[in-house]
């Protein structure tokens, strides 16, 4: 394979791409329900039969095995050998036992489990090393590990079979994949106490659980506790190495254990070549990952699919999707059989980039070369269509599964139902919701989590409290993200009781209650005015290890700051500081806004001065009571020197900010040119002025014989608000025919139909 001339630079890669694009058909579609076309892919495999019915006269061992792997169900299995037992020319053997050992396995029937194996015992039934295997393995699959590991400790030996290296590293494989380090030392710590000789093969699953565990240099250690069993790394030592170094991010380690496998002459596998393209891939060194197949490729290396796939997902997580596409050209070209995941990968990188007309295209080809596309496939493409708000397609093309022998899970009611509600379609998101139900796919906590804060965002808290219940009745699990939403939704919604017995529910229901749901209550609890239970709820959340953070504290500040009370709003910052919660701008805003509340302006600008020393930047929460507070005490020079400021060293003025300053320049007295400047300029960085104050700008100018002025600035807010041709010739003419009262009285209806302080281009 040349890869010298397939693979170069990502960056500089030429761009062909391997499928041509086509745009997707936008049919606008009424809701249809997916359960009228789930039948069509249902197929029933019950088997209604008695099992005994189903055997033959005279049957063999195979007979009965053939029919014992129909059964739907262990008990048919257990009913059916306690028949056979009893035929005379029958006697069941450990093969027949062990198949319904593994339906009782699959079922979590242990306790049937040991006792067909005291059966198996006293029928003088050959008892294996396989059949404690089947036990391992189900025990496992129930995540019971440490029953896992009492077969092996207890169970083998009170059957009197023999425990050996095999079933020990048969043991530690399945231990390590359920990441149960602490027991795998235990067992390793038996098998030397028994004199059980480890192996190659045992090291290589100890190292292994070691990387996992992110205990690199225990696992260097355990390789160098090899030579003392005289035993050999090999490449699978070696390679499990490399991989635990490039989990932890060091690409040049894994390369020196490279170094050491080769100086001691043992030989890099595809699989040792894989992982290292793999690293160099996960920190986006594509060029070195060229290169090093490029110099593999020499040496004899030969690369699979695996390979490909692996770059393939590099360049996509780097962006280089194009590129990507480029290497599945290459796949082809070679002779290569692209798989579901290089396809799949394909697809959700383009999907990333939202190419989805490329993607439908690479689903094309996909499905052309007989490589069927699964849900993951589907789903990436269903969920991306939602994110563009291009329902339509998204639901046409979650109706086309069913038709091809798939169905719709509950990642693609989830992407359709989250697409509805941000398109506003709240009720068609219901509809769905309650097809879903019927289509027998159970909506699971994010579809709940969804429906309840959209319900929540429109006001339905009535619609949501009830979803949360269904919740509960239908034992869908309900997480704090749950019902924090539902208590947000309510507090906002001034439904503070509700809200109250939600939070005292999740003590009932056993979910924990975070820092979010205590900030929410609080918060809900101050802007209802009921501080006192506010602070006990933080007294609460402390004892139950939960340390009050900003937004506690600032809910609090504010409604002292609101009620006017300096000195308890004092006492909360005082408080904050003193348990380490560094008061951040937010809380000095509030402060400094409720200093301007009780006449305390001097206060305030020194607090703002104090906060520009810490090194913050002054928000337009900060500045704004200050600037307005002196606009009250016709300060009229300090107010504008403090905007000034504001705009050169702080965060920029908001449309608060300019309707203080206009307001303020307004009514001041000051020169009324100072006004129309400030007009100009408030307009050119793209607010509006508030109608009562521009109507006492113009009537200004009207008294002062300045129509010159008037028809400049009214003419310039009609451009800068988007007045219609005809809005504009109406205001004008009354202007022209000197109907000034008219034309403003027009002029402020119109200019208050447009939203007050918006922003616009």
């Amino acid at each position: 394979m040349a890869f010298s001339t397939l693979f170069v630079h990502p960056c500089v890669l030429p761009r062909q791409p391997s499928c041509v694009p086509h745009p997707l058909v936008h049919k606008p579609s009424a809701f249809v329900p997916f359960a009228s076309l789930r039948g069509l892919a249902a197929r029933s495999t019950a088997y209604d039969l008695d099992p005994v019915h189903q055997v033959p006269p005279n049957f063999t061992l195979k007979d009965l095995l053939d029919i014992l792997r129909r059964q739907k169900d262990a008990e048919s299995s257990v009913r059916l050998l306690n028949w056979a037992s009893k035929q005379s020319h029958f006697t069941p053997t450990s093969p027949v036992y062990e198949e319904i050992l593994q339906q009782l396995g699959k079922e979590g029937s242990f306790e049937k489990m040991i006792a067909l194996l005291k059966v198996m015992q006293t029928s003088d039934c050959k008892i294996s090393q396989g059949t404690f295997q089947i036990f391992i393995e189900s025990y496992s699959r129930f995540q019971l590990f440490d029953e896992a590991a009492d077969v092996v400790v207890n169970l083998m030996d009170e059957f009197g079979v023999e425990v050996d290296t095999f079933i020990c590293n048969f043991l530690l494989n399945i231990l390590v994949e359920g990441s149960k380090i602490k027991l795998i030392e235990a067992v390793y710590s038996v098998m030397l106490d028994r004199g059980i000789q480890p192996d190659v093969s045992t090291f290589n699953i100890l190292i292994k659980a070691l990387c996992k565990a992110h205990q690199i240099k225990p696992a260097i250690l355990m390789m160098e506790e090899m030579s003392s069993y005289d035993l050999a790394p090999n490449e699978i030592t070696f390679t499990t190495l490399m991989q635990g170094f490039i989990e932890e991010g060091n690409m040049e380690a894994a390369l020196r254990v490279k170094t050491r496998m080769l100086d001691m002459g043992c030989s890099p596998t595809n699989v040792t070549v894989n992982v290292l393209v793999n690293g160099y891939c996960k920190q986006k060194r594509l060029e070195e990952a060229l290169g090093f197949i490029q110099e593999e490729s020499t040496k004899g290396f030969c690369p699979d699919n695996f390979t490909f796939n692996t770059l393939v997902n590099g360049l996509c997580r780097a962006g280089h999707v194009g590129h990507a596409l480029d290497v599945l050209d290459v796949m082809l070209q070679e002779g290569y059989d692209p798989d579901i995941v290089t396809y799949n990968t394909l697809i959700a990188g383009l999907c990333k980039l939202g190419e989805i007309a490329e993607a439908m295209a690479v689903l094309d080809q996909m499905v052309e070369r007989d490589c069927l596309p699964n849900m993951v496939t589907y789903n990436t493409l269903v969920s991306t269509l939602c994110a563009e708000n291009r329902l339509d397609e998204a639901m046409e093309l979650a109706r086309a599964l069913t038709l091809k022998g798939l169905l719709p899970d509950a990642y693609t009611f989830n992407s359709l139902i989250s697409g509805l509600c941000r398109a506003g379609s709240l009720k068609i998101a219901l509809q769905m919701f309650e097809e879903m139900k019927i289509s027998g796919c159970p909506p699971d906590e994010f579809t709940y989590n969804i429906l309840i804060d959209h319900l929540c965002f429109n006001g339905k808290l009535g619609k949501a409290v009830a979803l949360l219940k269904e919740m509960e009745s239908n034992g869908c699990a309900r997480s704090v993200v749950t019902y924090n939403t539902l208590i947000d939704g309510l507090c906002k919604n001034m439904r503070l009781e509700e809200a109250e017995d939600v939070f005292h529910q999740m003590e009932i229901h056993g979910v924990s209650r975070n820092l979010v749901t205590y900030n929410t209550i609080i918060d809900g609890l101050c802007k209802n005015d009921k501080v006192d239970e506010a602070t006990e709820l933080m007294d609460q959340m402390i004892l139950e290890g939960l340390k009050p953070d900003k937004l506690t504290y600032n809910s609090l500040l504010t409604h002292h700051c609101r009620q006017g009370d300096i000195k308890k709003a004092a006492d909360i910052v005082q408080t904050m500081t003193s348990n380490g919660c560094e008061p951040d701008i937010v809380t000095y805003g509030t402060l400094i806004g409720g200093l301007c509340k009780a006449g305390r302006t001097q206060v305030a600008c020194k607090l703002l001065r104090t906060v520009q020393m810490k090194g913050m930047v002054p928000t337009p929460k900060a500045y704004n009571p200050v600037i307005q507070a002196l606009f009250k005490q016709r300060k009229t020079r300090e107010a504008v020197r403090l905007f000034r400021e504001m705009v050169e060293k702080a965060e920029q003025p908001d449309a608060i900010t300019y309707k203080i300053v206009f307001r303020g320049l307004c009514r001041g007295g000051g020169p009324i040119g100072e006004a129309v400047d400030f007009l100009v300029e408030m307009t050119e960085k793209g607010f509006l002025p508030e109608s009562s104050s521009f109507s006492m700008l113009a009537e200004g100018l009207i008294a002062l014989a300045m129509e010159d002025k008037l028809n400049m600035v009214v003419e310039l807010v009609m451009e800068k608000a988007n007045f219609s041709e005809n809005e504009i010739a109406m205001v004008k003419g009354f202007l022209k025919i000197r109907k000034f009262h008219d034309a403003l009285t027009t002029f402020d209806r119109l200019l208050n139909s447009r939203r007050p302080g918006s922003r616009y281009k």
